[in-house]
Formats: C-alpha cells, sequence, structure tokens
C-alpha cells in the first residue's frame, strides 16, 4: 500500500532508471485519472479483484491523479491506505501522456501496462496483453476495437472518428497497427525506457506517437481483439483532441522525413539491427525514397513545362527553361524533406552546388536531344519528350548523390558546431 505525491517530472534521459527490486511486481498498471472520485473506486477494486482472482501475475495498480480538482486524490489514498497493491502518483499537470511517461519512466516492473478508468474493455483480454511480452516475443501490445475478432459496442460517431483517424495514420504516417488510441496497451520497461525521451506529446497524441516511433524503429507490436463497451459518460473534447491529434501527426510525419529522430540507436540499444540492402546505408533508403517522390513531382512538373514552353523556345530552349525552373524547386524540396536541412543558413550556396549539379544533368539531357535531332531529324515533339524524360531518370542518379554530398556536409557542419 503506497502513495506517492511527488512532483510531476518530465523523462529527459535513458540514464535515469529505477532498478527492479527483488520483491517488485511483473506487472504495473497505470490508470490516469482526472476528476475521476465518482468512478475510480469500482474501477479500482474491480481491477484488483480480477488480478488476485484470476490473472496469476504479480501485479500493481498505480492510479495516476492528472492534477484533478474534485476530491480524486483523497479518494485514492483511501484506496491505497485499504487495498493491498495499490498506489497512487499524484502530478500537477493534466495529460494522459503525461501520466504515463511519470509513472512508466519511474516503475520498477517488468512490463508497464496502461488502462482506462473505466474499464471500457473487457479484462479478460489483460493476459493475452502481457503474455507476448512477458515471453520475450513482442515488445508493445495493444488492444484493438478495429481488428478482427473484436467486438465492441459504441456509437456511430465514435466509429467513424476512430475509423477515420486510423486511415489517417495509415496514410500519413504509414502506419500499419489498426487502432491507435484503444486504452489498453502495455510495453516492456526496457523498451519504454528508449521510446520515452522521444516522445513529445503530453495528452491525447502521446500513445499514437510511441506507437508511430516504435513501428518505424522496427519494433514488434502485438495486437488483441477487445471486446469493448463505450462509455457514456467520456468527457473527452473530441473537437480539440482531433485538432491536437492533427498537429502531432503533422510534427511526427515531418520529424521521421526529416531523418530527424535517432531510432536507429533505439534498434541498437534493443539489439534490433535493422536489415539493410548490401552496400548500402540505412539512412541512404529513407533519402532515396523522399529523393524519388520529389523526383516523380519534378518530373511531371518539368513534362509540363517543356510542352508549354516548346513553340515559343524551341527544343533545346524549352528543355533547358523546364530544367532550371524544375530545378531550383528541385533543390529546396530535397534540401528540407529529403535531407532535412533547414533554415536559411548556407541556403545560398546550397542552391549554387545544387545547379552545377543541374548543369550536369541539362548537358546529359541537352546531349541526348542533339544526338536524336543528329540520328532523327523529324522525330515528333512527343519522342523528343520521351528521350529527354529517359535522360532525366539516368541523370537522376548523378544528382541524387551531388545532393546527397552537398546536403551530409552540411549536416556535418551543423552538428560540429553544436
Amino acid at each position: 500500500m503506497t502513495t506517492e505525491t511527488a512532483p510531476d517530472r518530465t523523462v529527459t534521459s535513458t540514464q535515469d532508471r529505477t532498478e527492479p527490486s527483488p520483491d517488485a511486481p511483473v506487472l504495473d498498471i497505470v490508470i490516469p485519472v482526472y476528476n475521476e472520485a465518482h468512478t475510480i473506486v469500482p474501477c479500482a477494486e474491480t481491477l484488483r479483484a480480477y488480478l488476485d482472482a484470476a490473472l496469476g501475475i504479480p501485479a500493481r495498480i498505480t492510479i495516476a491523479d492528472n492534477a484533478s480538482t474534485d476530491s480524486t486524490l483523497t479518494v485514492a489514498e483511501g484506496l491505497a491506505t485499504r487495498l493491498d497493491g495499490v498506489r497512487v502518483v499524484h502530478l500537477d499537470a493534466k495529460g494522459r501522456g503525461r501520466a504515463l511517461r511519470r509513472v512508466w519512466a519511474e516503475s520498477d516492473a517488468r512490463v508497464l501496462v496502461y488502462m482506462d478508468v473505466d474499464l471500457s474493455t473487457d479484462l479478460n483480454a489483460l493476459h493475452p496483453l502481457v503474455a507476448p511480452l512477458l515471453s520475450g516475443h513482442s515488445d508493445i501490445a495493444i488492444g484493438t476495437r478495429l481488428g478482427r475478432g473484436a467486438n465492441v459496442v459504441r456509437g456511430p460517431k465514435r466509429e467513424f472518428i476512430s475509423r477515420g483517424y486510423n486511415l489517417l495514420l495509415h496514410a500519413a504516417l504509414r502506419a500499419r497497427f489498426s487502432d491507435a488510441q484503444c486504452g489498453f496497451k502495455a510495453i516492456r520497461t526496457d523498451v519504454a525506457r528508449e521510446l520515452l525521451p522521444l516522445v513529445e506529446d503530453g495528452e491525447w497524441f502521446f500513445d499514437t506517437e510511441l506507437l508511430v516511433l516504435a513501428e518505424r524503429a522496427g519494433l514488434r507490436i502485438h495486437e488483441v481483439p477487445v471486446d469493448w463497451t463505450d462509455d457514456p459518460d467520456s468527457r473527452v473534447d473530441i473537437a480539440d483532441t482531433v485538432r491536437k491529434d492533427l498537429k502531432g501527426v503533422y510534427r511526427v510525419g515531418r520529424a521521421l522525413a526529416a531523418g530527424a529522430l535517432p531510432l536507429d540507436d533505439v534498434r541498437r540499444a534493443l539489439g534490433r539491427e535493422e536489415p539493410q540492402l548490401a552496400g548500402v546505408p540505412r539512412n541512404m533508403i529513407g533519402q532515396l525514397a523522399r529523393f524519388a517522390a520529389v523526383g516523380v513531382a519534378s518530373t511531371i512538373a518539368y513534362a509540363a513545362l517543356y510542352l508549354l514552353l516548346h513553340s515559343l523556345l524551341g527544343a533545346q530552349g524549352a528543355n533547358f527553361a523546364a530544367l532550371l525552373i524544375t530545378a531550383v524547386g528541385n533543390i529546396a524540396a530535397n534540401r528540407s524533406f529529403t535531407f532535412g536541412v533547414r533554415g536559411r543558413e548556407g541556403a545560398a550556396r546550397h542552391h549554387l552546388e545544387g545547379l552545377v549539379v543541374f548543369l550536369l544533368t541539362w548537358a546529359l539531357t541537352a546531349g541526348s536531344l542533339t544526338a536524336l535531332v543528329h540520328l532523327a531529324p523529324d522525330a515528333s515533339r512527343g519522342l523528343q519528350l520521351a528521350v529527354l524524360v529517359v535522360a532525366n531518370l539516368v541523370a537522376t542518379v548523378t544528382r541524387f548523390l551531388g545532393l546527397r554530398l552537398i546536403f551530409r556536409a552540411a549536416t556535418a557542419e551543423r552538428a560540429g558546431r553544436r
């Protein structure tokens, strides 16, 4: 029976760790609460009774009070006094993610669990949730209301929002897990230690961000279909949550695109080296994908400009003008999106160096066009365009390697000044 009311603390380093004691529980089940004085007693009593009677795994219940303004803290402290294996942690600021970060970072348990205070998820899913983590098979486990075999009772509005949000994650962040925000999750403690410092959000987007980063780090996420009943007393501000989630998706997507997150360090720390293509540096694979996306857009723009300018400038003039215009946009996009170099510092020099690469590309395409005119003087405009597109694709390798060299040097310079 433990009551802890230490002030909130933000995790900034994986070095601040609580070593497990001989009597540490296997599971630490965290229930974040805010103004839940009327629900916390039946929740804790039901959960404690289930753990003692059915689970068979040593488990502690941690009630994380998020700066409640009602009597939640007092009621929770009473429960900790009355029930074995229940403790209270008080935070001075609201936020589900903030509560989970605090408790998970300081817990001495082997596996960390999170569930909602309304116990919307049937507790019989708890053992399937934690078993693959205890065996070492998986790193994170989530309850899913959208997977095959799930049984969900909720209104059409919340169903639409949930499915729409997960479709957005699949499209924008290439997420593969099926349900980001079901309030029923577990994570191995060693995995949490590595991921928590990378997660910025302290509210509802916290677990989405955690899952996306885990997936991108190559960690294994186990999904458990759950029986889930919507809580009609839910006080979540849907509009505000959606707005913040969209901002979170944009922030995480931008950081991933720029390669700004040290996910390789997470892999190495957990012994999960990702297989790589022979002879190809791991970070180059992501850069190639982003470079290809920029290249496709540039090629489409180039083709449109070439056809538009051909009647005014002729084949060579249209080729040069279209290539120059798209080169400027291409360099700017690759600088920011592909190689993650932002800000005005060095921008002029980078564009100048990029234009040198452009001149090499232009020489290749112009030479190809000259050769075509020499070999087939009556070639149609479509054939000319086809030759130029092929020449551009051939030049892409040279362009990528040249830009990578330019922007890798810029990144190294900035890192050296820190």
